[in-house]
């Protein structure tokens, strides 16, 4: 009787504060509200996006057969190890989050339906690219360190994977049939219309037509389970182990196998899009798999290969999870209140030091943190959303220009571009330069900041490993219009956001304004949504906007509170006591220190490995 009274007032009271805050909201944005208060806007604005922007593709038009065929069978160890696919993280519905999955929305599905022509190419996608996102020069974001920039694509780059076609060109009437995109008189790309291949139609959909949009499918794992590293498949997890001690295999130089397939690449999890940042935060986390073995070897001395790979496995990839809560988000996101946010959203409000002394104070995510909460998928099945994929384009932190610079003297060594040091040329410059001087190099330099006139010309030209050349500006606008996602107005309404009534209002730059309305013929809902994004002011401190970041706190909590392995299964007898000590003992300055200890002199004195470095022989 007592428990439903208290249960009630919670829900009374939370309701109060909600609407309170909804009405402060009115006159005052979150981010310039008293730190605190502007903590409870966010846990406010959580819960609504909870009960309102989760949605369920999964059963929409299933077909019944083999490519909506059931989770392999029951294997003992999956009660503490992950699998390989991404099955049976839910045990209730083992599926859930597999590779070969849908994709989920943020937005009702309905929503969700293509542009048609002429909106398809309206305006023409090449042509935002060119008068809006190529940079004119080089904007930085000076908060943070380049590794920043490779970090988030390190986490990313395979979660957003959808499946694809082998590319063999363009066959009309197909679902293969290339997109074409007819370029203006004077545009000097390499072919007339650009071309690309189209996302793969979801094959797990009854044939003929249907009433529903398209959903698409993701060709990785959805949780957060380090597949970058170890691999979507059995194949591809045999061919990355050692068969000893639970150990990925590495090179006597120190560095992971080159892949026998594609030329200058690491033999990892997930490697599209390569390049020198991205190989060194791959190599960094394999070689702290392999110190974990070690560890988790001395204390368990009579486990075996496999015992040693999951449980080392399970703790590389909670302190990745908790690197990027802790330590890169706040580091892009440099604002008190989410300090406090992201702080609690793995320790809890009582905080770290509390946490780690008494353990959990009861089951509230709130009070001591997610990890080893309840599981709660709230009001939709867990999968990454199509929403999420498109925030997260970030490409400006991506530099065109380089320069490589000794460790030891501060001196330079060379000045590179970013096709010097990506796709085939990656392992070449790995081992032409120490990793110290790579680390180092990337660790004092700035990422780009995430606005318009900033999208890397490299990438506007950018050819991967046995792909066709594309412009990824094209494609990212192509790509939103193509699955549907709602461009920049919309977008807002359906996050409860109010719609910008004007091109002065989106910007304030006024030089911007007037390009966008001529781009757009004075059309400000016809904003492409990746566009508004950049055009957006962000508040103090973020480095990205307001829109992109209510997606953010929905969906970067989620990706805790669905997984059972950072819940209820968050716990000593799945990580064992060793793997929880190693968790809460360290982050990206202990991982850098352990395996490149060179390194230290540039960070020790940095509150955050994701902040500019200290150059050697300078003051602190």
């Amino acid at each position: 009787m007592l428990r439903s009274i208290f249960s009630a007032l919670g829900k009374a009271l939370a309701w109060l504060v909600s609407a309170l805050m909804k009405f402060i909201n009115i006159f005052i944005p979150w981010h310039k509200l008293p730190r605190w208060l502007g903590v409870v806007n966010l846990w406010v604005f959580r819960n609504d996006l909870r009960r309102h922007n989760l949605h369920d593709t999964s059963k929409i038009d299933l077909e019944e057969g083999p490519a909506a065929a059931e989770a392999p069978p029951w294997d003992p160890s999956y009660s503490y190890a992950r699998t390989q696919d991404g099955t049976y993280n839910d045990l209730s519905e083992p599926k859930m989050g597999a590779a070969g999955t849908r994709f989920g929305r943020n937005f009702p599905p309905q929503h969700g339906w293509p542009d048609e022509a002429p909106k398809l190419m309206t305006p023409s996608p090449r042509e935002v690219s060119l008068k809006l996102m190529t940079r004119d020069f080089f904007k930085p974001a000076e908060t943070l360190n380049v590794i920043a920039a490779a970090w988030i694509q390190f986490q990313n780059h395979e979660w957003f994977n959808h499946q694809r076609f082998d590319w063999k060109g363009t066959k009309p009437g197909s679902p293969e049939e290339a997109i074409e995109v007819p370029l203006a008189d004077g545009d000097d790309w390499h072919e007339n219309p650009m071309r690309f291949e189209r996302t793969r139609p979801d094959d797990t959909r009854k044939p003929g037509p249907s009433d529903k949009p398209p959903t698409f499918r993701s060709s990785e794992t959805h949780w957060w389970d380090g597949s970058q590293i170890y691999g979507s498949t059995r194949e591809r997890e045999q061919a990355l182990r050692s068969g000893e001690g639970g150990k990925l295999k590495i090179e006597e130089n120190g560095l992971l196998p080159l892949d026998p397939k594609v030329k200058g690449v690491d033999l990892t999890g997930f490697n599209l899009n390569m390049w020198v940042g991205l190989s060194l935060l791959h190599n960094l986390f394999s070689l702290e798999h392999n110190a974990i073995c070690e560890r988790l070897q001395k204390e368990y001395p009579r486990w075996g290969d496999d015992r040693l790979y999951a449980a080392a496995r399970q703790i590389n990839v909670a302190l990745m999870a908790k690197i990027h809560t802790v330590e890169w988000t706040p580091g892009i996101l440099g604002h008190p209140a989410l300090q406090i946010a992201m702080d609690a959203n793995w320790w809890g409000l009582v905080g770290e030091r509390l946490t780690r002394a008494l353990g959990r104070l009861g089951d509230s995510e709130a009070l001591s943190g997610i990890p080893g909460s309840a599981v709660d998928h709230h009001t939709a099945p867990y999968y990454l959303t199509e929403e999420f994929v498109s925030v997260y384009r970030l490409h400006p932190l991506i530099p065109d220009d380089y320069e490589i610079v000794s460790m030891k003297s501060d001196e330079p060594l060379a000045k590179v571009s970013f096709d010097d040091i990506q796709a085939k040329n990656t392992r070449p410059a790995m081992e032409k330069y120490a990793i110290e001087d790579l680390y180092y190099s990337l660790g004092i330099a700035h990422p780009g900041a995430i606005t318009l006139h900033n999208f890397p010309r490299a990438l506007q030209s950018f050819q991967a490993p046995g792909r066709p050349k594309l412009d990824l500006a094209t494609l990212d606008i192509m790509r939103d219009r193509e699955r549907g996602v709602p461009r920049y107005n919309q977008f807002r309404q359906m996050l409860r956001m109010p719609r910008v009534r004007s091109f002065r209002k989106l910007t304030k730059n006024r030089e911007w304004a007037q390009e966008l309305e001529a781009l757009y013929q004075g059309k400000i809902d016809d904003v492409d949504l990746m566009v508004g994004l950049y055009a957006e002011p962000p508040p103090k401190g973020f480095g990205f906007s307001d829109t992109a970041f209510r997606i953010f706190i929905l969906m970067a909590s989620r990706r805790l509170k669905s997984d059972r392995f950072f819940t209820t299964d968050y716990t000593p007898e799945v990580y064992t006591q060793a793997g929880m000590d190693w968790i809460n003992e360290n982050g990206m300055k202990s991982v850098l220190s352990r395996h490149y200890p060179a390194l230290t002199p540039a960070f020790q004195n940095i509150p955050n490995a994701f902040a500019p470095w200290q150059r050697v022989g300078q003051p602190g």
